[in-house]
């Protein structure tokens, strides 16, 4: 297997976490964006999304496993952008996120250990400490990249759920099926 070794997870214990992993749950704010929350002059929020990772989740969900969207804000955009992508999961304006969490794992019939979290400032520790693989972006929080089994190489908004998505795939052997289809 030709692995990229810039994506993929070096230590076999961070491969024993990978492994197991059947779903993503991702916060938005800082993740899917770089984290600023942008207003135009009408008081209309504005976000910018990156395409590669919408490729990513859409190839991840091809894959037959589950990806949703956790945040403690609510946005339109949010769910426009889930809709896009054919996001079935989003839950929004949840401050306590373990609650809602641990209700789609449930709803996926999976266990923790099953699922991979990533998220970058504080709200998101009570989630990263329950699931199987927590992650963060290479800018996020310094408390969430002390609790995460796993820092990212790419910011927020920058295209880490495809640094995410691409790893985990490529370290299962999967990734090279989604090559083969283009």
């Amino acid at each position: 297997m030709n692995l990229n070794p810039s994506l993929v997870p070096v230590s076999d214990h961070l491969r024993s976490k990978v492994a197991p992993i059947r779903a993503i749950l991702s916060d938005v704010d800082g993740v899917m964006t770089d984290g600023r929350i942008t207003y135009d002059s009408a008081g209309i929020e504005t976000k910018q999304f990156h395409a590669r990772d919408g490729l990513a989740i859409k190839l991840w969900m091809k894959t037959g496993f589950q990806f949703g969207i956790l945040t403690a804000r609510n946005s339109p955009i949010v769910q426009r952008r889930a809709d896009e992508l054919g996001i079935e999961t989003v839950m929004q304006g949840f401050e306590q996120k373990w609650s809602a969490a641990s209700n789609a794992i449930a709803d996926w019939n999976l266990t923790p250990d099953q699922v991979c979290y990533i998220g970058d400032d504080l709200p998101d520790l009570a989630v990263m400490k329950h699931v199987g693989l927590s992650v963060a972006p290479a800018d996020a929080a310094s408390d969430v990249m002390a609790a995460a089994d796993w820092v990212l190489k790419r910011d927020g908004g920058t295209g880490v759920i495809r640094e995410l998505v691409e790893s985990i795939l490529r370290e299962s052997g999967r990734w090279q099926e989604h090559l083969d289809a283009l």
